[in-house]
Order: C-alpha cells, then sequence, then structure tokens
C-alpha cells in the first residue's frame, strides 16, 4: 500500500489524553472496547451522518496545502493527515452511491504510520450494518462464525441554552466469535494476541486524531455539499483555533464508558450486548 505523502494542514491534533477509554474481555473471550471522545466542537450529528453517506466518493482541492497546492485528492486524506490511504463503497450502495446498510466499504489505512510505519496495516473490504442519523456500523462476518468484529459509532447533538455546541461521540468494538469450541476458541486467541499493547497505543492515537480533526475541516466541506464536484480547502477555511485548550479536554461521559465497559465484561455474547444494528444507545 503506497503511502500518499504527510499532509501539513497545520492542525492543533488533540492529544489521547482527550478521549477515555477501556478495554474487557468477556466470559467468551470476546475482547470489547469503549471509547469516549472529548466534546466535537462547531461539529453537528447532521455533518457527521452526511460524513459517513458520502466521504469515500468525494474529492476535494487543497489550495494552500504544502505539496499538493491546487491538486484534487481523496476527501479520506482531510480525516487524518498521515493514516489514510484509500476508502471505496461497493455493492448495493444507495442514491448516487452514497453509503448505505448492506453495502461495503473497502478501507486502505495504517495506525500512527509516522511512528510504526506499516506495522499495523488495515486492508479490509468491510460491511456497512448501519448508516442512519445517529450512528454508523460496520463489521466483518466469516462462514459458520457469523460476526467477527464490529465497529459502532454513536453522536448525538450536545445543547445549551437552546443551541447545538457540539456533539457527543461514543465508539465501541467487538472482536472475537462468543461460540465455544475448539476453532472458535483458537480464533479468539489468534485475534487476542494480534492486540498488544503497541497496537492500542497505535489505535486509540490514529482515532483521537481521526475524531478530533472532524472539527477542523468538516464544517468546511459541509457548508460546500450542494456541489460536491467543486469542495476545495485551504487553511484559513480552519474553524478551530489553536488557543482552545486541546490538552485540558476529557472524554465526554465517563459514566457511560465505565456502565458499558461493565456491561461487556458480563455478556455472553458481546454483539448482542452491543446491538450494533439497532438505534444509537446515546437515546
Amino acid at each position: 500500500m503506497p503511502m500518499p505523502k504527510e499532509r501539513k494542514f497545520e492542525w492543533a491534533l488533540k492529544p489521547t489524553s482527550s478521549v477515555s477509554w477501556g478495554q474487557v474481555k468477556n466470559k467468551s473471550g470476546q475482547i470489547c472496547v469503549v471509547l469516549e471522545h472529548s466534546l466535537l466542537r462547531g461539529v453537528t450529528s447532521d455533518m457527521i451522518a452526511w460524513w459517513f453517506r458520502n466521504f469515500a466518493n468525494l474529492k476535494v482541492t487543497l489550495e494552500d496545502v504544502e505539496g499538493y497546492e491546487g491538486e484534487k485528492v481523496p476527501a479520506y486524506w482531510l480525516w487524518h493527515p498521515s493514516d489514510h490511504i484509500n476508502a471505496q463503497f461497493v455493492g448495493k450502495l444507495g442514491e448516487n452511491g452514497t453509503a448505505r446498510a448492506g453495502a461495503k466499504i473497502r478501507i486502505k489505512e495504517t495506525m500512527q504510520y509516522n511512528k510504526y510505519g506499516f506495522q499495523f496495516p488495515v486492508n479490509q473490504e468491510l460491511e456497512i450494518f448501519y448508516c442512519e442519523k445517529d450512528g454508523w456500523g460496520m463489521g466483518k462476518r466469516i462462514p459458520f462464525f457469523g460476526k467477527m468484529i464490529f465497529l459502532r459509532i454513536s453522536y448525538k447533538d450536545v445543547y445549551e441554552d437552546g443551541k447545538i455546541i457540539g456533539v457527543h461521540y461514543h465508539y465501541e468494538v467487538v472482536a472475537g466469535t462468543n461460540k465455544q469450541n475448539i476453532m472458535a476458541k483458537a480464533i479468539n486467541k489468534k485475534l487476542v494476541g494480534g492486540f498488544t499493547a503497541e497496537f492500542w497505543e497505535a489505535w486509540i492515537t490514529h482515532n483521537t486524531i481521526e475524531v478530533g480533526v472532524f472539527e477542523n475541516f468538516l464544517p468546511v466541506l459541509y457548508s460546500q455539499r450542494n456541489d460536491l464536484n467543486s469542495l476545495s480547502y485551504s487553511k484559513n477555511m480552519n474553524p478551530i483555533t489553536q488557543g482552545m485548550a486541546l490538552q485540558e479536554q476529557k472524554g465526554y461521559d465517563q459514566n457511560l464508558l465505565e456502565e458499558r465497559l461493565k456491561g461487556y465484561e458480563l455478556s455472553t455474547n458481546a454483539f448482542e450486548y452491543q446491538q450494533g444494528a439497532m438505534k444509537s444507545i446515546l437515546g
């Protein structure tokens, strides 16, 4: 997977201290991860839902980004300045080739490329199980075992004095089968073996940056949604400034994080507890 050169957007990237997360193994040996991002400021859930439906199809002209001046590139490259390579919607798509439940997405990226290179690559085709205004869910099934991994994102607008001040963004991942035969246990053991401390450090860093930069580029692209063939981005469009105390931000709902981790730990089938193809747990 050739890696495109880094995009120097000059954004202040959120640190991992701005998220709260935890990991448990349930009674069936499934790995369950819950992650609470800090409040996404200047963003709405409508913007995020629009992005998930469209992002793999979008191209954007980078007007003044060093090394990319005037170049039209995948909008997927804005979603992370160094780790993203390519994304493509395939299968039974919605209107104008948009994502919907039942379609698939092909993803090529790598976790924390600047530190680990291609040590933690992603080159997968995943099924989209949920694509609605309140969230996104995708995963992988294998014959005889069913779901093997499921990533579920939930988001909800947060109001103050009747106005939206940001988005609560909640992420859950389940990996492994709940089945208990010899083959299933061997599969789970292999999966768990790949989830090293280095892997989690790379994934959490990648995900913190990926979600955090919604504040930097998403309002700009969403404002141009009526002309998707002429999307553009320049550095003076950044709505978030350097001085907004990134280091002081924390995961939005610690109680929800702990509640979900406990639920997963007590579960015998984490996919049933996750309810990844149902409405958002945020209500």
